[in-house]
């Protein structure tokens, strides 16, 4: 029996633009519970994050929560931290929970210590094609 009878996976959508697009929330709930019946997990309502650029309160909830529910699925990877380092704060707090941690829109899970390792590489080469994309734009001669 899971802690406070509590069994699923808390959603976790965003109100802002992300790295992966902007979707409307209705679409990211759509998305996250598509993924939960794909892979036979019990959705949990979305927890939603705030607006304001940068802030991760609603994440820090959930994650910090973890221990109620059987792990959690973002929207998109796209909406962790910018930080690497916080980015393995909340990997590390979710699998000494014995937690997982879902990505739905990317269709990727973290479960053990070897699949973080993935998740960062796909940040990184995301990371690096937008700073590249900026430095091409940025030679490209503007018209007078």
């Amino acid at each position: 029996m899971k802690k406070n009878n509590i069994i699923g996976y808390r959603g976790y959508i965003g109100s802002r633009r992300y790295q992966c697009g902007e979707f409307p929330q209705y679409v990211q709930n759509m998305i996250i519970r598509h993924y939960c019946q794909k892979h036979q997990l019990t959705y949990l309502l979305s927890a939603t994050e705030y607006a304001m650029p940068g802030c991760y309160m609603m994440l820090d909830e959930v994650v910090n929560s973890i221990e109620t529910v059987e792990g959690m699925v973002l929207f998109s990877i796209f909406m962790l931290p910018r930080s690497a380092a916080k980015r393995q704060i909340i990997y590390q707090k979710v699998l000494q929970a014995k937690k997982s941690l879902h990505a739905a829109l990317e269709d990727l899970a973290i479960r053990d210590a070897s699949d973080i390792a993935m998740i960062e590489d796909i940040l990184k080469l995301n990371q690096i094609a937008a700073s590249n994309l900026a430095a091409a734009s940025l030679a490209i001669p503007q018209p007078a």
